[in-house]
């Protein structure tokens, strides 16, 4: 057995105000479980994504969160959660001017390929990016794989 506090969780760099890996606090091998503040205007993913080989859940805690999906944006309440099958292209973020606090599950937890699209301000449209860590290692940001821009920055 393994047990940990929020508190004692380190932060990492993502799009959401707080993201924290409980999978990794607690050594869960199987399972990933995310911890995430989205504030208003923020999203759970670097971009509009899918996973190969994934399961993910998400279970909205606090706030509303809007999915955008093949079928288009499905909203997702307090005590309300959303499944995506491997292969389900989503993105999740906080439309609204109330933070969200959810938890998100994905089995494995050691995902295969991801690929992430993101509109790109050089193409003027969704391209699909990597996401690299900057030299100094003090962001992350998403590359254009077509023109090599940066379509945005975390830290």
């Amino acid at each position: 057995m393994e047990r940990v506090s929020l508190n004692e969780v380190d932060r990492w760099m993502s799009p959401a105000q707080s993201k924290r890996s409980l999978s990794n606090a607690l050594g869960a091998e199987h399972l990933a479980v995310n911890h995430y503040i989205l504030e208003p205007g923020e999203s759970f993913g670097f971009g509009y994504h899918r996973h190969a080989d994934q399961e993910e859940l998400f279970y909205v805690l606090e706030g509303t969160a809007t999915f955008e999906t093949e079928e288009g944006d499905v909203t997702v309440s307090a005590e309300e959660a959303i499944r995506f099958a491997p292969g389900e292209w989503q993105l999740g973020r906080n439309e609204t001017d109330e933070r969200v606090v959810a938890l998100a599950l994905g089995a494995p937890a050691e995902t295969g390929e991801t690929d992430i699209r993101r509109l790109c301000p050089d193409c003027g449209e969704r391209q699909l990016v990597r996401i690299e860590p900057t030299a100094d290692r003090d962001a992350l940001v998403a590359i254009c794989e077509e023109c090599g821009a940066e379509t945005v920055r975390h830290s």
